[in-house]
């Protein structure tokens, strides 16, 4: 590396850090707006899933049915707040008269809040591990419908805080046998019984439905037994 090469290595690498050190005040700021905005809101579920689901798809009706039910039990709805499944989380929370949250993200292609929000429980944030601690630290419970590679990160997220007990024991119900049962027979055929990279108990972690019914009545008789409470 020859001596101009290094100078401007080395002068890029001190501006990052400069700026990287006043990025911490917003990263504050994000945290502290989100969770003085959903302490308000009181026990939620969170729904994840694809922004391309459309209208007329089976897994955004079923979504619509999943809210609404939940929001008729008395849990809040949080989504992403934008498209697809988000969007039907939201409309299933609003049809109940439910509280119906969207925690938005800035993305390079912008992602606006669909239209199913409550105006007051809008939040926004530039940062996906932030928004990821406010889907967490709030929700007594956790919907995976089908989606792509966010969902993907959401799902696992979620399910090595509960492994990893950094989160208290919380319903991890993923929705839709045909397109989740790949994943549950990789997890288990490989990821435990070939590898042995995580415990047979781990397993029990994962609740896999079909139907709002099974939904409902797995988070009904869950909470019997566990207090409401956020999770860390």
């Amino acid at each position: 590396m020859n001596d101009h090469l290094k100078h401007l290595k080395m002068r890029d690498w001190t501006e990052t850090r400069a700026h990287s050190s006043w990025q911490i005040f917003k990263i504050m700021a994000e945290f502290v707006e989100g969770f003085e905005a959903l302490a308000q809101i009181g026990p939620c579920i969170s729904v994840f899933g694809s922004a391309r689901t459309k209208p007329g798809n089976k897994y955004y009706d079923l979504t619509v049915e999943i809210a609404r039910s939940l929001a008729e039990e008395g849990f809040g709805i949080i989504s992403g707040g934008g498209p697809g499944v988000m969007e039907a989380a939201n409309k299933g929370a609003q049809m109940a008269n439910g509280k119906s949250v969207g925690v938005n993200i800035t993305l390079p292609h912008e992602q606006f809040y669909n239209e199913y929000i409550d105006h007051d429980k809008r939040l926004h944030f530039d940062y996906f591990f932030i928004r990821k601690v406010m889907f967490t630290k709030y929700s007594q419970g956790f919907v995976m419908m089908p989606g792509g590679f966010g969902t993907m990160d959401e799902f696992f997220e979620v399910a090595t805080l509960i492994q990893t007990r950094k989160m208290t024991e919380t319903p991890l119900v993923l929705v839709g046998k045909e397109y989740w049962s790949g994943l549950l027979d990789w997890i288990h055929n490989t990821m435990l019984l070939k590898e042995s990279n995580i415990n047979p108990e781990d397993l029990g972690l994962l609740k896999l439905f079909d139907t709002a019914e099974e939904v409902v009545e797995y988070f009904r008789v869950f909470y019997t037994t566990n207090k409401l409470r956020p999770n860390f």
